[in-house]
């Protein structure tokens, strides 16, 4: 959540960074710099009245002591009218703060300097491209043909079980999820992350604090009975351990990892681009979070985009990265690099990480922040990094390693498996 202080002494600037990202409610603006006004000069005279209440009620003691009744009574009068006054003022700068609030939360954060200008994702920047993308024969198939043939992953009797995108690995196929989610699980420990098995529904508070909710998109899963909702990454409950903490300057980069399942409604996903494991509602994925001092963020972020590097060539899979357009960026990111692998029998780039920098957007939502060695409490700044999502990492796999003689495994997952060949 923006900052009323940084709105008010960087108005121009804030326009232009919402500009950027294609939001067009920038009328909120003003709204919010008027509403503050208003705020601080009540505040001033809400201020004042109590000073004079104070004042009043220490000449009372005096005259009353003095003997001076009647002058007594008149200040009391006075302080009557005070109060009823002050409480007044006070409801009055409760619902200006309640309009400030409502309006605020309405606001995406604010792109960095380094994010292009676009709107769609074929204005997002290639930044970095990686490995060669194997040729394959013509009779090429995708994953979805080939999790039938060879009896991996079963769609039909995920539909028959739960519904579309809840799809059901069967041996060799449920044997890979989990090798996948142990290898990435030790790659994130072997770059210093801290493993956590955090809860996988999450409170309102919780959503709220990381840019969630209000869920503009209706893409989370609500419980409605229990006021709750299913998770739609590992961020969310990550990130959330810090709500409300205060951390030391020292503790910083707090570094945690955590394999969940993820929901995601994924509302009006429809059509070829959305077969398989293409879109699902249900996946797994490791996610990697840093609670970090805001001086050394960003080179953070360009830590966790080299991991992920290092993940995707482990598994031999050909990629690129993208710097996001500023209309293609999430809520809450100021900042955020997508890898997408190649596949092969689709002919196209899948997404299968987003590495994003929130700065302080969500720790001013969680107030969570550090205090320097000056002594004074700062919002951190949060980062966090899918390192990976599953689906479209098997979808690759399967696609690019096809072969007559079956689907040959990357040899950095071969120890997890047991086998090198489905």
């Amino acid at each position: 959540m923006l900052q009323v202080n940084y709105i008010r002494e960087n108005r121009e600037e804030v326009i232009a960074g919402l500009t950027k990202k294609n939001f067009k409610q920038l009328a909120l603006i003003d709204q919010i710099i008027q509403f503050d006004e208003q705020r601080r000069a009540l505040q001033v005279s809400s201020d004042t009245l109590a000073a004079e209440a104070n004042a009043i009620a220490k000449q009372i003691g005096e005259l009353m002591k003095t003997g001076q009744k009647e002058a007594a009574e008149d200040l009391k009068q006075r302080s009557v009218a005070i109060k009823d006054q002050s409480k007044s003022q006070l409801e009055t700068l409760a619902s200006i703060e309640t309009n400030i609030y409502e309006a605020l939360v309405q606001l995406p954060n604010l792109p960095h300097a380094s994010v292009p200008a676009g709107i769609t994702p074929e204005e997002n920047e290639v930044v970095y491209t990686w490995g060669a993308i194997p040729v394959l024969p013509e009779n090429a198939k995708p994953h979805w043909e080939l999790a039938a043939d060879y009896d991996i992953i079963d769609f039909e009797l995920g539909v028959k079980i739960t519904g579309a995108g809840f799809p059901v690995y069967k041996g060799k196929g449920a044997r890979l999820q989990r090798a996948l989610i142990n290898f990435f699980l030790d790659e994130a420990a072997a770059a210093g992350y801290k493993e956590m098995q955090p809860p996988i529904v999450v409170n309102a508070a919780s959503g709220f604090a990381t840019g969630q909710l209000p869920d503009k998109e209706g893409q989370m899963y609500y419980v409605g009975i229990d006021d709750l909702y299913l998770i739609p990454t590992a961020e969310v409950p990550l990130t959330n351990l810090y709500r409300d903490v205060i951390l030391k300057e020292e503790e910083l980069p707090v570094m945690n990892t955590a394999y969940t399942p993820c929901f995601r409604r994924e509302a009006g996903s429809y059509g070829a681009h959305v077969r398989g494991l293409n879109r699902l509602h249900q996946f797994d994925k490791i996610e990697i979070v840093q609670i970090a001092n805001p001086a050394n963020s960003y080179q953070i972020l360009e830590e966790m985009v080299k991991h992920v590097q290092g993940i995707l060539e482990k598994l031999e899979l050909p990629y690129r990265i993208l710097r996001l357009c500023g209309g293609d960026m999430s809520f809450a990111s100021a900042l955020t690099y997508d890898f997408e692998t190649y596949s092969t029998a689709q002919g196209r780039w899948l997404e299968v990480s987003s590495t994003s920098n929130f700065e302080t957007f969500q720790s001013n939502r969680l107030k969570c922040r550090f205090k320097g060695k000056d002594g004074k409490n700062q919002l951190v700044h949060t980062l966090n990094g899918s390192a990976l999502a599953l689906p479209r990492i098997v979808a690759t796999l399967l696609e690019n390693n096809q072969t007559p003689d079956g689907i040959k495994m990357p040899k950095a997952l071969i120890p997890y498996l047991g086998f090198d060949k489905i």
